[in-house]
C-alpha cells in the first residue's frame, strides 16, 4: 500500500480542483479520476482535462452512462431546467440519486488496483443543497463499508467537509492557485466556465462566498 500516493475525485468545479491542489502540496503522486455520465454540461470534462495536462497530473475518465439511464434530472437532461430555489421539501432537481456512492465505490477498486488507499473528494457539509450524500456521516458509512467489501484500508479524506465557500477561496488563495480556480473550473449549473451565469444555485453559492472571502482581514 503507497500511502505517498492519493486519488482525487475530479469533477473540474471549484471544490474538487482545490482539492486537487490541496492533494498535490500533501502527496508526492496524485491521480485524477472522473466520470463521463453523459452530463448536461460535458465542458466540465474539458476542464478537468485542461487543468490535469496543464499541472502535469495523471488523469482518468471513467465510464458511468448507466447513472444517467437510471437517476433521469436537471444535471442529466436538457429538458428539465435547473430548479432556481432550493425546494421547501424534498431535494432539488440538481441531485443525482446514487452519484457520491458510485463514483466513490469505483475509485475505491481504481485506488485499490493502484495499491492506493486515500482517495480525496471535495464534498462538503457547511456549504452545500442538501445533497444527503454529501454528509459526514454518509462519508465515513461509506468508508466502512468499502474497506469491508475488498478487506482494504482506504481512507477516504474530505478536506473541505466543514469549510464553507469563503473559506474554499481562502483555501484555493492559500495554495497560490486562487486564479486558477476562479477562471479555469466550471461549477455552473448552466455550463459556464469561471464565474459562471450568476443565477443557478450553483453560481449563487460561489459568488456570495467569494463577496464574504474577499471581505476577510487578510484576503489579498
Amino acid at each position: 500500500m503507497d500511502r505517498d500516493k492519493a486519488i482525487v475525485v475530479f469533477s473540474g468545479g471549484q471544490d474538487s480542483t482545490t482539492c486537487l491542489f490541496w492533494a498535490l502540496a500533501r502527496y508526492k503522486e496524485v491521480v485524477a479520476v472522473s466520470f463521463d455520465y453523459n452530463q448536461k454540461h460535458r465542458l466540465e470534462l474539458e476542464c478537468a482535462k485542461a487543468l490535469c495536462r496543464k499541472n502535469r497530473v495523471e488523469h482518468h475518465i471513467l465510464d458511468l452512462h448507466l447513472l444517467n439511464q437510471l437517476a433521469p434530472n436537471a444535471l442529466t437532461r436538457a429538458d428539465i431546467p435547473v430548479d432556481r430555489d432550493k425546494p421547501e421539501q424534498g431535494l432539488p432537481n440538481s441531485f443525482v440519486d446514487g452519484r457520491n456512492l458510485l463514483f466513490l465505490s469505483l475509485v475505491a477498486v481504481f485506488a485499490k488496483q493502484r495499491g492506493c488507499v486515500t482517495i480525496i473528494t471535495g464534498v462538503s457539509q457547511s456549504d452545500f443543497s442538501g445533497y444527503p450524500d454529501c454528509r459526514d456521516v454518509f462519508m465515513k458509512s461509506l468508508n466502512v463499508t468499502l474497506n469491508l467489501a475488498m478487506d482494504y484500508e482506504f481512507e477516504i479524506l474530505t478536506p473541505l467537509m466543514w469549510v464553507d465557500k469563503a473559506g474554499i477561496w481562502k483555501m484555493a488563495h492559500d495554495l497560490g492557485v486562487l486564479e486558477v480556480v476562479k477562471e479555469e473550473t466550471l461549477t455552473c449549473y448552466n455550463g459556464t466556465i469561471g464565474d459562471g451565469c450568476g443565477d443557478c444555485p450553483a453560481c449563487k453559492l460561489r459568488k456570495a462566498g467569494y463577496q464574504k472571502f474577499r471581505e476577510m482581514p487578510d484576503c489579498i
